[in-house]
């Protein structure tokens, strides 16, 4: 009966470790990809119109599934049409803008991280 009730506690002790050892591994537990920063900033007024809207991710993305739009005040699309995943550095989502005028745009992203888990938002920039 001893030799049960042994195997039994180093079962339990094995998956309390098992367990605790998976808790202190990131990247196994987490796998979504989150915006780190931006340019425009997100929120930001800035004076000049840029020539591209750029977010960088904490993880990689995945191309075939990751996208970028920027949309006037009235939701009219006014990005080129080109946003992608940069091939150089897969952790920065970018689109090219042509010259804008004044007022507040919109960035919506969805990025889906090379894990397979979907990530998604928005955020504003103002042109003065």
């Amino acid at each position: 009966m001893s030799t049960i009730l042994r195997s039994s506690n180093l079962r339990k002790t094995a998956a309390f470790l098992f367990c605790a050892i998976l808790s202190f591994v990131p990247g196994i537990s987490s796998g979504h990809a989150f915006p780190d920063h931006a340019d425009p900033k997100v929120g930001s007024t800035i004076s000049v119109s840029p020539v591209h809207v750029r977010i960088w991710f904490d993880g990689n993305l995945e191309p075939l599934f990751s996208t970028i739009i920027v949309q006037d005040a009235k939701g009219r699309k006014v990005d080129k049409g080109d946003g992608q995943v940069n091939p150089v550095d897969d952790t920065l989502l970018d689109v090219s803008l042509p010259p804008l005028p004044p007022g507040t745009y919109r960035v919506i992203w969805s990025v889906v991280a090379r894990d397979g888990h979907k990530t998604a938002g928005d955020y504003t920039f103002t042109i003065r």
